[in-house]
């Protein structure tokens, strides 16, 4: 316990260090910029921005990528309330209420609800990362091979029934991660595997390559085959950014509630902050003594929504650092930027390197100050961004992605991975399947290739080693609710949405 206490204060004074508070400055409001463009996502910035981070401290380029994450949730409600149009799909149901605000000639005050419910729900969330992270990493080291096979099965299993509207296409989606995880080197023997003769892939598909491919450039081509006209004109903001007692008094409710919501969905791996969204604003609906508002400019509602979806921003950092299973497909892209950094999530992010991680939880905690001063002061300005024409947006993504790949290795190989990537996104988004799944496939199947033969190899080919202790039998029980949990999930969505 004294142990932890003293990461968790050398943690602070880390990341007070003036490189990580610019860091963070200047990472949240890139991701506000990303979030409140419509048609953009957190994914998508995470994984552009992946390769500025090389060079950086493990420690201060993941309160990048965490600052771009929690700006751009909190930066799709600006869009939805100023034109309608959410950045995100997190910010959907801020949308309902939000806009009708913003028409009362009340934006100042729907911005302002809405940037103090992200930061209560944001920094909230960041307990449940401080107390429930050691647990679970205390848990994992007591994984051995078996264990480590069951567990990647049930991450892929997880991501690719909940985040994808078919079943059957997001498990295609991660099968078809495995199989190309399975090009360069054989683990075990050593043996060339679909390498093509190129020795860029001696160590299997960058996972960087890939990340930007799947949900950058996929999004130039989505982008480009559409019309480019301009964006709506958003509405000015005419009142002050200011919270009454008596608005406060109202919101507080509804914030606790969302924040416990999006907490557990964070949690669960797979479910992600659309969904928290939509139930967060349904739960302030149910308990609200003003429902006649909802729909019409209720200031419950922007809370409820947007506490919800923040508030899975530190729950699905949970199991993504100690187990190794991303919460949705933004953890998918960060845990790619651990490994990235030659860190494996697990135990050792606790132990051997604490101090690093708890440097990254105190980053998290201040990134949400961070986005509440900027949320309170640029909103104004970002306004402005929301109405960014395509014609200046995709050749300018296609400039960062080219850039970012070719940079990883200054090798021109790994930018046609990248495209190939791209291509390989758009067609799955045009087709509905999963690319977040697809990315689990890359990253877990190495790891449980090796709990599998590692397995085997120890007990003489026996199978049985695999449901040998109490451990794996849960992992089993676990996968198999994570392949029946996305028809129940759907179900639960659909019937929140439909009360809409």
């Amino acid at each position: 316990m004294m142990e932890t206490l003293s990461l968790m204060g050398m943690g602070f004074v880390n990341a007070l260090s003036p490189v990580n508070l610019i860091a963070m400055f200047a990472s949240t409001a890139l991701g506000i910029a990303i979030g409140c463009l419509p048609g953009l996502s957190a994914a998508m910035g995470v994984a552009l921005l992946l390769p500025v981070t090389f060079g950086m401290d493990p420690a201060t380029g993941l309160i990048v990528l965490g600052g771009i994450y929690c700006g751009a949730i909190f930066g799709g409600s600006i869009s939805a309330i100023l034109i309608h149009t959410p950045g995100t799909p997190a910010s959907a149901a801020t949308a309902l209420d939000g806009y009708q605000l913003t028409l009362k000639g009340q934006a100042g005050r729907a911005l302002t609800i809405a940037c103090f419910a992200s930061f209560c729900g944001g920094l909230l969330s960041c307990i449940s990362l401080y107390f429930f992270s050691p647990i679970l990493a205390e848990l994992a080291m007591q994984f051995k091979s078996p264990e480590y096979f069951w567990l990647s099965l049930f991450g892929l299993t997880v991501i690719a029934g909940v985040s994808s509207k078919s079943i059957i296409k997001g498990l295609l989606s991660g099968f078809l991660g495995l199989l190309i995880s399975t090009i360069g080197m054989d683990p075990m023997e050593g043996v060339e595997r679909y390498m093509m003769g190129q020795s860029t892939l001696y160590n299997g598909v960058n996972v960087t390559c890939a990340l930007i491919g799947l949900f950058s450039m996929s999004q130039v081509f989505i982008l480009a085959e559409r019309k480019i006209v301009q964006r709506a004109q958003a509405q000015k903001i005419k009142d002050k950014f200011r919270l009454s007692k008596s608005d406060l008094k109202r919101i507080m409710p509804p914030i606790t509630r969302s924040w416990l919501i999006g907490n557990i969905i964070g949690i669960l791996p797979g479910a992600g902050a659309t969904i928290a969204c939509f139930m967060g604003y349904n739960e302030a609906k149910r308990f609200s003594k003003h429902k006649e508002e909802f729909g019409q400019g209720s200031i419950e509602g922007v809370a409820g929504s947007e506490a919800a979806n923040n508030a899975v921003t530190g729950g699905s950092l949970i199991p993504t650092l100690t187990l190794g299973i991303p919460g949705e497909s933004v953890t998918a892209v960060l845990m790619g930027g651990l490994i990235i950094h030659g860190l494996q999530p697990g135990p050792e992010l606790f132990t051997t390197y604490g101090k690093m991680t708890y440097t990254f939880f105190a980053g998290f905690v201040l990134v949400q100050f961070m986005m509440l001063v900027i949320g309170l002061y640029g909103s104004r300005w970002f306004a402005q961004i929301s109405r960014l024409s395509d014609a200046i947006l995709i050749p300018s993504i296609v400039l960062l992605c080219v850039v970012g790949s070719y940079a990883i290795h200054n090798n021109f190989v790994e930018v046609v991975i990248m495209l190939i990537f791209g291509v390989i996104g758009y067609l799955m988004r045009k087709f509905d399947f999963n690319a977040a799944a697809m990315v689990l496939g890359l990253i877990l199947g190495p790891i449980g290739e090796r709990g599998l033969r590692r397995a085997l190899l120890l007990n003489d080919g026996d199978p049985s080693i695999l449901f040998s202790t109490p451990i794996c039998w849960v992992l089993i029980v676990m996968c198999v609710v994570g392949v029946l949990s996305p028809i129940f999930m759907s179900r639960w969505e659909k019937r929140v949405s439909g009360e809409k």
